[in-house]
């Protein structure tokens, strides 16, 4: 699956490299289960951009809501070093594709989606 803006696109991260790719980010806390670093092919790996562990526990969790997700992690990437993680993709998107990727499910419903919205 592939969501794309001009130059930005998501990605499950078990999904083969392609050369298109451009620079392939992992946005994801953890590294992925199951899956060689080597075969990943990940150049940046920005934790200051991943939903923080307690964000992520109550999302799965039985009150989590993806529309009180959003907000909340909007509200995270408004720590400044996450802000600086993000000015970081949008200058990398700017001079070329880049990949965001995840083990995210559904891409559509996760921190990518917000990721996405952010970068534009």
């Amino acid at each position: 699956m592939q969501r794309s803006s001009p130059h930005i696109r998501v990605r499950r991260v078990y999904d083969p490299p392609e050369s298109a790719d451009g620079l392939r980010v992992l946005v994801d806390r953890l590294w992925p289960r199951g899956l060689a670093k080597a075969d990943a092919r990940v150049d940046e790996w920005p934790k200051a951009l991943t939903p923080s562990a307690e964000l992520r526990r109550w999302y799965h969790g039985p009150d989590g809501t993806y529309d009180e997700f959003c907000r909340r992690y909007e509200a995270e990437l408004a720590d400044p070093e996450a802000a600086e993680a993000l000015q970081r993709l949008r200058e990398l998107a700017a001079k070329g594709p880049l990949m965001l990727l995840t083990a995210a499910k559904d891409p559509d419903h996760s921190h990518t989606s917000v990721l996405m919205r952010l970068l534009r």
